[in-house]
């Protein structure tokens, strides 16, 4: 059972990277919190690792966080609720959002994300919300990020092109650091694209 990588990243794109170790490369499922903590593509990483078994595959899934991983644990243990949709949800909401979410039976929050209905945000909070009272969050990243009114247009943007309004919180503030003084914008849009598909 794999429990941890440590290598070189040789490719990368929103949900899967490949690491390179010891001239095996590894296919890696990641959430979106994890993809946006990695360097550039040659840089080295280091990834807890849960080993998912399955009759036609072997899948691993990537966090750069125990924290993380053991939350995912927790998610695929709820009925309905497999790997893949695991990923989604702490793709859509960082560890210390979805954390307070369950607990408040915020089933408004767990339902605005991809993949996750009405029934699914019931389960979650029925079947984690004792199990999480004890896990530790920083409140003061569950707050939306502080925008300037140029990056909430391409927020908005990224959002109805499918984009869950984290994501695209993220990748917009990333893509602004690359700017030096006026930004159009098609550029900023342009660059906060790339780096959601990278």
């Amino acid at each position: 059972m794999i429990a941890q990588l440590s290598g070189k990243l040789i490719h990368k794109q929103p949900n899967r990277v490949v690491v390179d170790v010891n001239g095996v490369g590894y296919e890696v499922n990641v959430p979106l919190s994890t993809f946006y903590q990695l360097g550039e593509v040659d840089s080295e990483l280091q990834l807890s690792i849960h080993t998912h078994v399955r009759e036609d595959a072997i899948l691993l899934f990537g966090f750069k966080t125990l924290k993380e991983k053991s939350i995912f644990e927790y998610l695929t243990s709820v009925s309905g609720v497999g790997p893949k949709l695991a990923i989604t949800i702490l793709s859509g909401m960082t560890v210390d959002e979805l954390v307070p979410a369950i607990r408040e039976s915020n089933l408004a929050r767990l339902s605005s994300i991809p993949g996750v209905g009405k029934k699914t945000a019931e389960r979650l909070v029925v079947e984690l919300r004792d199990k999480l009272a004890k896990i530790e969050v920083d409140s003061g990243k569950s707050k939306s990020f502080a925008l300037a009114p140029h990056q909430e247009d391409v927020v908005s943007a990224l959002i109805n092109l499918g984009y869950s309004k984290s994501s695209a919180e993220r990748a917009v503030q990333k893509a602004d650091k690359d700017f030096n003084g006026e930004i159009v914008f098609e550029d900023l849009l342009k660059k906060s694209l790339q780096g959601l598909s990278r």
